[in-house]
């Protein structure tokens, strides 16, 4: 469903779980950026007022999500701290060129979290099936199905707003990119790394 071309090394999950407060923190963040991203498309492209709509559902879920990931720390006494630098997120990003006509920045901004999206999707669900902590595993499998949401949205308002036919080529090409930088992940205690 996801259509990702590789999946997360499976070894990832025992390194998750060795350091999952790690995982809660990195995990804490990700859920602030996804509200950000939410809120800076509605900043940057007010005049679709059915994406206004939807990232407004979205801003308010993510920032839910991180409540809930936060409560999780404060019970297991693990103050959040600062944000470290996503690199997953970053080589990601240089994939789409610079520039371009609106149309063509919404569309990548859009692919681009479909696939932050997609990705957070798969980890979550490797957590939910393979973690000893029962109250994890069940919170990252409803938190599961909310990314697959999530992805499939971005997705379809890409197509929406696009050309398809150009927008299904760039989101292939976008996970063939996205396989050879996994290639490289799944080795550190983060959500994406």
């Amino acid at each position: 469903m996801l259509g990702l071309k590789l999946p997360t090394d499976p070894r990832w999950v025992n390194i998750a779980e060795k350091n999952i407060d790690e995982i809660l923190i990195d995990h804490a963040h990700c859920e602030l950026k996804a509200a950000s991203t939410a809120n800076s498309l509605i900043m940057s492209f007010p005049e679709y007022p059915d994406l206004v709509t939807e990232m407004v559902s979205i801003v308010k879920e993510e920032m839910s999500h991180f409540k809930l990931v936060h409560e999780r720390l404060l019970k297991r006494n693990v103050t959040l701290g600062r944000d470290r630098k996503d690199l997953y997120v970053h080589d990601l990003l240089r994939f789409f060129p610079k520039g371009g006509s609106r149309t063509t920045q919404l569309i990548h901004r859009l692919l681009y979290a479909a696939l932050i999206e997609a990705r957070s999707c798969e980890r979550f669900r490797l957590l939910s099936e393979n973690i000893q902590d029962q109250d994890l595993a069940k919170f990252y499998r409803d938190l599961m199905v909310s990314e697959a949401n999530h992805y499939t949205l971005f997705l379809n308002f890409a197509r929406k707003f696009g050309d398809r036919k150009e927008v299904d080529e760039k989101w292939h090409e976008l996970l063939v990119y996205e396989a050879e930088l996994m290639k490289n992940l799944g080795t550190s205690e983060s959500i994406h790394g």
